[in-house]
């Protein structure tokens, strides 16, 4: 019988494209660039969490489409979408 953790939760960021810096591979959005749910100015990613959805334009991405630091999400190619594109990072934590 698998063992459930007992608490599960999420954590929501959103920003924009506009906010990202660099081209191509390099494309990233700091941390620092997004807000919470709570409208607050995000400082860092979580350091541990179960799995993280990238939703861009409210259409969720494929697993491979980015990868994740405490500090900075890259999304290759991202330059390339309008500035104002909205980007949602939802981190679920257990």
């Amino acid at each position: 019988m698998p063992i459930i953790k007992p608490f599960m939760t999420s954590l929501r960021f959103t920003a924009t494209m506009g906010a990202g810096t660099g081209t191509g591979a390099t494309f990233a959005i700091a941390a620092t660039e997004f807000t919470t749910d709570t409208g607050d100015a995000a400082t860092a990613f979580p350091s541990t969490f179960a799995y993280y959805n990238l939703y861009v334009n409210g259409v969720l991405q494929p697993g491979n489409a980015s990868t994740i630091t405490t500090t900075a999400i890259t999304i290759p190619d991202g330059d390339a979408e309008n500035a104002g594109t909205p980007v949602l990072v939802e981190f679920v934590i257990n």
